[in-house]
């Protein structure tokens, strides 16, 4: 069975290719402006631009990070709480072996290691991966639900994959001919 990761579709983008947010820098400064303006919106969440990547050696703003669950999954734990979101975000659905030129980790995001966006990732919460032995996952973690009921209670703003597993790409990956999907179906 074909394999996929998951990518949003941004909302302004040029080309066709997926490339770290620290390239945007260099080759569209009006984009990376754009597009590292969200870093800004919590004290914390600043730190997440010079934040290291273990076993990468890299930052966390070079790499691509992608979603290896169907963002239907999202969606749905989502709207199950009764929680307004946006009914059509689009995502590019990539067979994951348009990766196979970059280097690929696994950042397992576990509840219990994640200290903030403001902490060192622990080494262990990277996993190299060959992406021939990649499997997308088919179900939410449990403590994603959990969060998202939890500061849906509270009144809270927040992020959509927590505890979702992340796999980090260092590389460009070439999108052109990529199926769009839209998170509300499961196709």
């Amino acid at each position: 069975m074909r394999q996929y990761v998951y990518h949003m579709v941004p909302s302004e983008m040029k080309g066709d290719k997926l490339i770290p947010l620290n390239s945007l820098e260099i080759h569209y400064p009006q984009l990376y402006e754009k597009y590292t303006n969200k870093y800004f919106d919590h004290p914390e969440r600043t730190q997440l631009l010079r934040r290291q990547i273990p076993k990468l050696d890299c930052l966390w703003n070079d790499v691509l990070h992608f979603l290896p669950l169907h963002p239907h999954y999202v969606y749905r734990a989502i709207t199950d709480l009764e929680i307004k979101t946006k009914e059509k975000q689009s995502f590019f659905k990539i067979p994951i072996e348009k990766l196979k030129n970059n280097k690929n980790a696994v950042y397992l995001y576990s509840q219990d290691k994640y200290k903030g966006p403001g902490e060192l990732i622990e080494e262990d919460e990277i996993k190299l991966i060959n992406i021939d032995d990649y499997k997308e996952l088919s179900d939410l973690p449990f403590s994603t639900f959990q969060y998202y009921k939890d500061e849906s209670r509270k009144g809270n703003r927040f992020g959509l994959f927590p505890y979702i597993p992340h796999l980090l790409s260092l590389g460009e990956v070439k999108i052109k001919n990529v199926e769009i999907i839209t998170w509300n179906e499961l196709k």
